[in-house]
């Protein structure tokens, strides 16, 4: 029986109901990321926390995503794509609820690992799930309700989750996606209809827990780094002999075994292989920005919460017109699209680059929202480039290498990020309080103090508060100088990517 049979055995009424519930299980995740995101500064008091402490409560979260994202065909073929969605998206709202009710920062990243592990599948099963539900003549408008629909999640969340936190704590945040999740699961329980049997697909665990360990390590490493003087501590180096021959087991492994965890093989493929670096940059442009920015705002800046969650949602509304633009510009060659959208992204980390302590509301939404349109407008023509060349029997294995590259690249550039910012911070405060001294002759000039002073313990506070402003301020122009450049390198990979050469990209 073909898709279009086992979809009309379905009445249209429970098609759209499905759809419903898929929609709103698959915003889950994305809204709970953002809006993560924008309560990190909360988090970080509350847990009292230093800042590359509480990032682990995203790094490790996109994390553990990427680790479970390349099982979701094993987890289908051996409990069912019905299964795996319906407890999935329980598990994904159990995990929220105690990320909300952590009483510390171990807690908390637990949970938000577990959370990420069980919300993993659910992003890439809900296509699966609507194509097979819906008629192929149906797809087109399916489709654009999809992606339509899982725009207004990085929207509304954010914002509401600031206006929560700022009313009554950060833990709200988490509390608001409980509900929802389950009400997607009682429709998805109630709506989807049964699994029918399938081979049973053996999972190859030795690749599995070698390339897992491997990410663990090197994350681990990246994470703790900076407050371990890297290798000057016994710990980061026993992470990085880890990471050394763990990843070597599985290169070799996946090299000689006869049924792989991942087919290195396809790496032949040229398109697929430049696809896989550009997701790659595209992961680390993706989540940076949202994690780096609500600690500048509201430590050093000054931005109350709710303010924080408007900036965040203005990549929801920039992501939603770049999907829409995309529909027009997928009629073109791909390379012109992706273009497009590194360009934004150079322009919008320039643009990151002339920020100060004094930037207003109105610069910061407009730079969030190009940065939204960069990646809506991005992902529909790197999607097509990467697939277009590969053979159909493939492309279920090489979409999960795909999204497993994005949450990597997202989480390494996270921990690279705020390990520059932490050490460049120091180092920089280091420098510039040398200058705070009774025997620096241009400070008791009346015109180069000023209202500073530094004759009594409460100036001299006042003076070291400011102080250390600025030199975090330089720390996070150097780490959107390594955005804009990651941004720009992108552009020369696409130069050398193969227009399509079917028809994969036209809706």
């Amino acid at each position: 029986m073909d898709a279009d049979a086992l979809a009309n055995r379905l009445s249209p009424g429970r098609r759209y109901v499905i759809l419903a519930t898929v929609v709103l299980g698959s915003m889950l995740y994305s809204t709970a990321l953002l809006t993560t995101s924008t309560i990190l500064p909360q988090m970080q008091g509350a847990m009292s926390a230093t800042q590359d402490e509480i990032a682990w409560a995203m790094t490790f979260n996109i994390l553990a995503t990427a680790v479970v994202t390349p099982m979701t065909g094993w987890l289908v073929a051996r409990f069912g794509s019905k299964n795996v969605m319906v407890w999935g998206i329980l598990l994904f709202s159990l995990a929220t609820m105690m990320c909300g009710m952590a009483q510390s920062l171990e807690g908390l990243v637990l949970w938000r690992i577990v959370q990420g592990g069980t919300g993993a599948p659910v992003v890439p099963l809900s296509q699966t799930i609507l194509f097979d539900t819906f008629p192929r003549r149906q797809h087109g408008m399916m489709l654009s309700a999809f992606g339509m629909a899982i725009g207004v999640g990085p929207v509304i969340g954010p914002m509401l989750g600031g206006y929560l936190t700022e009313a009554y704590s950060w833990r709200w945040a988490f509390h608001m996606i409980v509900p929802v999740g389950f009400i997607a699961f009682i429709g998805l329980r109630l709506s989807l209809p049964a699994d029918t049997r399938s081979d049973r697909v053996e999972l190859d665990w030795t690749g599995f827990l070698a390339l897992a360990a491997a990410m663990a390590a090197v994350q681990l490493v990246l994470a703790r780094g900076v407050r371990l003087d890297w290798f000057e501590s016994q710990e980061i180096v026993i992470e990085c002999i880890v990471a050394a021959i763990a990843f070597y087991v599985f290169v070799v492994h996946c090299l000689t075994a006869p049924n792989p965890f991942l087919n290195l093989q396809l790496l032949r493929n040229r398109n697929y292989a430049l696809g896989l670096a550009l997701v790659t940059i595209y992961g680390m442009l993706n989540f940076t920005p949202m994690v780096l920015l609500p600690p500048l705002l509201q430590q050093h800046v000054g931005f109350p919460d709710a303010l924080v969650g408007q900036v965040i949602g203005g990549r929801g509304i920039g992501a939603t017109l770049g999907f829409l633009a995309a529909g027009f510009i997928a009629r073109l060659d791909p390379r012109i699209g992706m273009s497009l959208g590194f360009l934004c992204q150079v322009a919008s980390g320039i643009w990151m680059l002339n920020l100060d302590l004094n930037v207003g509301m109105g610069t910061l939404m407009w730079n969030s929202v190009l940065q939204g349109f960069a990646i809506g407008v991005i992902w529909v023509p790197l999607t097509v480039v990467t697939f277009d060349t590969l053979d159909p029997r493939d492309r279920a294995e090489a979409a999960s290498v795909l999204h497993l590259l994005r949450n990597i690249g997202s989480s390494f550039f996270i921990s690279l990020s705020i390990a520059e910012i932490v050490q460049t911070t120091g180092s920089n405060y280091s420098r510039m309080i040398e200058a705070i001294s009774p025997y620096n002759v241009t400070l008791t000039m009346p015109w180069a103090m000023g209202q500073w002073d530094f004759a009594t313990l409460s100036g001299l506070a006042k003076i070291s508060n400011e102080i250390t402003r600025q030199a975090a301020m330089i720390g996070y122009l150097n780490a959107f100088v390594m955005y804009t450049v990651v941004s720009a390198l992108a552009l020369g990979l696409v130069l050398i990517v193969r227009g399509k050469r079917s028809g994969l990209g036209r809706v």
